[in-house]
Parts: structure tokens; sequence; C-alpha cells
């Protein structure tokens, strides 16, 4: 069995997630993971060339990344909003309170 590989593909969806396990021959990529998982049939809204990233384990890869064995392929959904956009909306609502609530203390 040296000569295959065991992967799991997981795709989060608001409400769940779908995880495939799957065993590959040595020298696969994260692109030959996705497309034996079939989630790209299942959810044709995944755009690997556009909208959707990939990521072993969270950190961020391409494609033609060649797996290890239990190795952990992640396709991420877009973004509906920008994180430091969100951050920086509530820390000014933050100050906006703050400067409010401090002045109606005597």
């Amino acid at each position: 069995m040296a000569d295959r590989i065991n992967v799991e593909v997981s795709y989060a969806l608001p409400h769940r997630q779908e995880i495939v396990r799957l065993t590959l021959p040595l020298g696969a990529t994260v692109f030959d993971a996705v497309q034996a998982s079939g989630l790209l049939q299942k959810y044709p809204e995944i755009d690997l060339e556009g909208q959707n990233k990939l990521g072993i384990y969270a950190k961020l890869t391409k494609p033609d990344t060649v797996l290890r064995d239990r190795d952990r392929v992640e396709i991420y959904r877009p973004l509906i909003a920008d994180p430091k956009a969100v951050r920086k909306k509530r820390a000014d609502e933050g100050k906006a309170m703050k400067k409010g609530g401090a002045s109606d203390q005597g």
C-alpha cells in the first residue's frame, strides 16, 4: 500500500460539512483529490478558477500541490463580508457608544 495515500476532501456549507475520504495513487495532487471526491459534480457552484480557494489544513495551496498521506484538502467558500471592514465597523460603533456613555456619567 506504499504506492497509495489516504486523504480527505472537505467542503463546508453554512449548516453542515461534506467530507469525502479517498485513497489515491502516490503523487496525486490537490486537484486530483477534488476531482475524485465528486464534490464538483454535487455542488456545481464550486468555482476553482474563480471564487473558491483550496487549502490543506487551513493553509492556502495551489491545485497542483502534491499530496501526502493523511492530508485534508479543504475547499473554501468565498467570504460574504471583508473581515477587516467588519472589525473596523464594530470598533467604530464601540467608540461611538463609549463617547455617548461617558458624557452621561457625572
